[in-house]
C-alpha cells in the first residue's frame, strides 16, 4: 500500500469514529459538493482539520474570527459554527465565483447573519478592515496565498490582542519548506511567515506537520502575547 493511500485511511478511520455524523451533515457536504461543480480547486481543509479549527474557537471562547481565504466557505462553516448567537465571522476571499459559492454554502448553513465574506485581494481589504476599528479578533485563520503569508501574520497582530490565536495553514509543502533552492514564491513566503513568528517578541509559536487525506503538509499555530 502506498504511503498517501494509508495516511487516507488512517483519515477515514479516525473521521468515522469522532466525527461520525460529519459526512451526513448536509451543509458541509453540499458546500463540498457544489465547490466542486463550480470547478473550485480541491484545497479545502478536511473534515479533521475543520474540526480542529472549530474546536480551536471553542477553547478560545471566540465571538470574533478572521479567516483570509474563503474558498468554497467550508472552512468557514467549521468556523462559524463554534460562535456563540452574537459572535462575528469576516472571511476575505480573492476570487468573486469563490465568494458567490461560499456565500451561498454560508446561508445553507444558517451562518449568513454571523459570517460576512468581503471580496477582493486581502491586502486591500485589511486596511479597510482596520480603518473600522473592529473589536479584537479572537482568532485568525490564514489560509491564502502563501506567498503573502507574512504580510497576513503581521496584519493579524494588528487586529488581534492578548491572549489571541493565529492558525497558519499548509507550512510544510510536501516537504518543500526544507528545500534551500526553491525559488517557489509560496514556499518563501512561507518560510517568511514561520521566521516572523519564531522571531517577533509578541508571539509564541509552533508548527505541526501532519499527513492525511491532504498529504504530507502541516500548520502553525501562534498565540500573541501582548
Amino acid at each position: 500500500m502506498s504511503e498517501s493511500r494509508l495516511w487516507q485511511e488512517v483519515d477515514d478511520y479516525l473521521t468515522a469514529r469522532l466525527l461520525p455524523d460529519a459526512p451526513e451533515d448536509d451543509a458541509l457536504t453540499a458546500a463540498l459538493r457544489d465547490s466542486e461543480a463550480a470547478g473550485l480547486p480541491p484545497i479545502a481543509v478536511s473534515p479533521a482539520q475543520g474540526k480542529l479549527l472549530q474546536l480551536l474557537a471553542q477553547v478560545q471562547g471566540a465571538r470574533h474570527i478572521l479567516e483570509i481565504g474563503t474558498l468554497g466557505g467550508y472552512s468557514t462553516i467549521w468556523l462559524g459554527r463554534a460562535l456563540p448567537a452574537d459572535g462575528r465571522l469576516v472571511s476575505l476571499e480573492y476570487d468573486p465565483r469563490h465568494a458567490e459559492v461560499a456565500t451561498r454554502n454560508i446561508a445553507r448553513a444558517g451562518l449568513d447573519r454571523q459570517v460576512e465574506v468581503r471580496v477582493g485581494p486581502a491586502l486591500e481589504s485589511l486596511p479597510g478592515l482596520a480603518d473600522e476599528n473592529p473589536p479584537p479578533f479572537d482568532l485568525v485563520f490564514i489560509d491564502a496565498d502563501k506567498a503573502n503569508n507574512p504580510h497576513y501574520v503581521e496584519w493579524a497582530l494588528k487586529l488581534t490582542s492578548t491572549g489571541s490565536l493565529i492558525v497558519l495553514d499548509n507550512v510544510v509543502r510536501g516537504g518543500r519548506v526544507t528545500d534551500p533552492g526553491t525559488t517557489d514564491p509560496d514556499v518563501l513566503g512561507t518560510r517568511a511567515a514561520l521566521d516572523l513568528i519564531g522571531s517577533h517578541p509578541r508571539l509564541s509559536g509552533t508548527a505541526i506537520q501532519t499527513v492525511g487525506a491532504k498529504g504530507h503538509d502541516g500548520f502553525a499555530l501562534a498565540r500573541v502575547l501582548a
